[in-house]
């Protein structure tokens, strides 16, 4: 198969992609985004990669549709137990304690890089089983996939999507609905879906636990530092990191503290 791209093409590309979002593409993705790219030329009726690569440039909204076409979307509902073990266990209790010695009653969550929602619906499952009464939560889930961010808002899962939630919760906070099941209205609610990209600022602040669990992996190590100093400038203090089990921190020049549960480990915001 001749590759759509010429070396010069794909360096082009590839550093846009990166300046853009710190996605870092390799060489061995190039057919991944070969292949991406003669969708968006049919879909936009272009005969060159140059003049669709003008269009990126000078049109925000298709930069954003490219941007989602490029990136891989994978997640399932309690993905990783370990780590809703430790925030069951551990962090949602450390969070208590502080937040009744501040006098304030709602945990501040934000699940970066969301996907198609599974994560922050588990993470909102979860924290409405346990809280006790008089206590809440809010959750903003983010990503730079528009695709994957309707399906979160939609809140429908086919029925091969479900797997992993125990039955308990899925009677609780699911209606089964012709091929799949739809996240009942109240859970729904307790998540805001928004679209952001980790090179840029989120504007959120105050966040008590942060997830964001198998996107930095895409990013060489800068834009992984400006995507963790950025979380360290929207969190709380005595806050909670959850990255990939897979990811780390380590030899990076962040303040954040590695902190071991007898769950899984994490980092803190300790001061």
């Amino acid at each position: 198969m001749v590759d759509l791209l010429t070396d010069a093409q794909f360096d082009m590309f590839r550093k846009t992609i990166y300046d853009e979002s710190g996605i870092t593409f390799s060489a061995a993705n190039r057919s991944i985004l070969d292949s991406r790219l003669k969708e968006r030329l049919r879909e936009k009726q272009l005969e060159n990669v140059e003049e669709y690569y003008k269009m990126i440039l000078s049109d925000k909204e298709e930069m954003k549709t490219f941007l989602d076409s490029v990136t891989t979307n994978l997640t399932r509902f309690f993905r990783n137990q370990p780590h809703f073990d430790a925030l069951t266990n551990y962090v949602v209790p450390k969070v208590l304690e502080l937040k009744k010695q501040n006098g304030q009653r709602v945990i501040k969550v934000w699940s970066a890089g969301c996907s198609s929602g599974e994560e922050p619906y588990t993470i909102a499952m979860i924290l409405q089983s346990i809280l006790p009464a008089g206590m809440d939560f809010e959750i903003t889930a983010s990503d730079i996939s528009l695709k994957s961010l309707m399906v979160g808002k939609q809140g429908f899962y086919a029925d091969n999507r479900i797997t992993g939630i125990p039955p308990d919760y899925l009677q609780r906070f699911f209606t089964k609905a012709d091929g799949g099941y739809q996240v009942k209205e109240d859970l729904k609610s307790k998540i805001e879906f928004d679209y952001h990209n980790l090179q840029h600022d989120s504007g959120l602040r105050n966040v008590d636990i942060l997830f964001c669990r198998n996107v930095l992996i895409y990013f060489d190590e800068a834009a992984q530092l400006v995507a963790i100093n950025r979380f360290w400038d929207s969190m709380a203090a005595k806050s909670y990191l959850f990255i990939g089990h897979s990811e780390s921190l380590f030899g990076m020049d962040t303040k954040f503290e590695f902190l071991k549960t007898d769950w899984a480990c994490l980092y803190q915001k300790n001061t």
